[in-house]
């Protein structure tokens, strides 16, 4: 392989002809493009200097690339190419322009590029969120006209895996958390002579929103986790492009069943959860303040009515819902290779908790009113 060169010549015109020869690729180790580039500098400079690449043999990107650049990334009458080299141009010419804060750094734009960057990622993350839930809702109406293809075991495995697998982590959390609430609420009822007020704030604190949103998050941290990373492997192993190769629907076989699965399971945890902080919160009522358990449980129907009930269940199916599509589009975004999947894996976790504490901000300013 012939070594990268060039010579200079005179034109009439009292310009420059620059003459490359011999192969400008990373191939030929005898090949120094920070030499060449230094050498090439006064002439990529002037604007009239004319360049001849019919002799070079062979000019991969690299070479391309900057040649590219000292031309001002734009190719016109003054370089004769030979048509493999101009569409190797043609392709960079084609790749969108990538902003930097470090070339922009003391720029005035480079507040304005992160956002305009921050924005289009956005869209892009809600355009992918909205295309999955449309397919979704597509199978979704298959199964329900083609009831022999609802995959049931996978609907149970998740739902096991999910719901049932999760019950000791989540009724000791909420069982911690509720005597933590209950005995600091003791102490402080029990200045103002009101620790029967004690049943009000754990019922209606264990129930509105403390069992969805610990349940919530337990959920995304464990099981949107597992799920995420679940589906990015099989996109870094290629399984879900062999799937859509054989005409398995990787909607029906992977995604449906998980957000059913969980979807199924999120109520029932939510009432666990708030079963299991109340119990806590009981324990500590009658340790601080010597209220009964049984006292504890007559006054209990009074404060959680069963609207309370039913909005909690509400709360725990969208909470449900959420995670598991959120797991589920973050894992269908997963790229081939294992530091995308990490920050995948991550970037699902902290959504799915973020839009949860989100959706029961507005839960709790839209039903104020109701069950108190």
């Amino acid at each position: 392989m012939a070594e990268a060169e060039f010579r200079v010549e005179d034109l009439s015109n009292g310009t420059k002809r620059v003459i490359l020869t011999g192969a400008w690729s990373l191939r030929g180790v005898q090949n120094n493009f920070s030499e060449l580039r230094e050498h090439l500098s006064a002439f990529f400079g002037n604007p009239f200097t004319h360049w001849d690449l019919n002799g070079v043999e062979q000019l991969d990107s690299a070479a391309a690339v900057m040649l590219w650049t000292g031309w001002g990334k734009h190719v016109d009458q003054r370089m004769s190419l030979r048509p493999e080299h101009a569409a190797l141009f043609n392709m960079l010419a084609a790749l969108p322009a990538a902003h930097s804060l470090e070339a922009g750094r003391g720029s005035l734009m480079a507040p304005f590029i992160l956002l305009w960057d921050k924005y289009l990622e956005f869209f892009g993350h809600l355009t992918g969120f909205l295309n999955l839930v449309g397919s979704l809702m597509f199978e979704f109406f298959y199964i329900l006209r083609h009831p022999r293809n609802i995959p049931f075991k996978e609907i149970s495995a998740n739902f096991y895996k999910g719901g049932v697998q999760a019950l000791p982590v989540t009724a000791l959390v909420s069982f911690m958390i509720g005597i933590a609430m209950g005995y600091l609420m003791a102490l402080q009822l029990r200045k103002f002579g009101a620790d029967i007020f004690i049943v009000n704030i754990v019922g209606l604190a264990g129930v509105r929103e403390l069992g969805p949103i610990l349940m919530a998050i337990i959920v995304a941290g464990r099981s949107g986790s597992a799920m995420t990373a679940q589906i990015g492997v099989m996109r870094v192993t290629e399984e879900i492009d062999a799937l859509s190769t054989m005409g398995i629907s990787r909607t029906l076989r992977l995604i449906l069943p998980k957000v059913i699965g969980l979807t199924l399971a999120a109520p029932l945890l939510a009432f666990w959860t708030s079963a299991w902080a109340i119990f806590g919160g009981m324990l500590a009522a009658k340790i601080q303040l010597g209220i009964s358990m049984e006292f504890f449980l007559n006054y209990l129907p009074q404060v959680v009515v069963p609207v309370t009930l039913s909005l909690a269940i509400f709360k725990g199916l969208t909470f449900g819902i959420l995670v598991t599509l959120i797991a589920c589009h973050f894992g269908m975004r997963v790229m081939p290779n294992t530091e995308s999947l990490s920050g995948s894996t991550t970037s699902s976790v902290v959504t799915a908790i973020t839009t949860v504490i989100l959706v029961d901000a507005v839960f709790a300013i839209v039903t104020r009113g109701i069950g108190l």
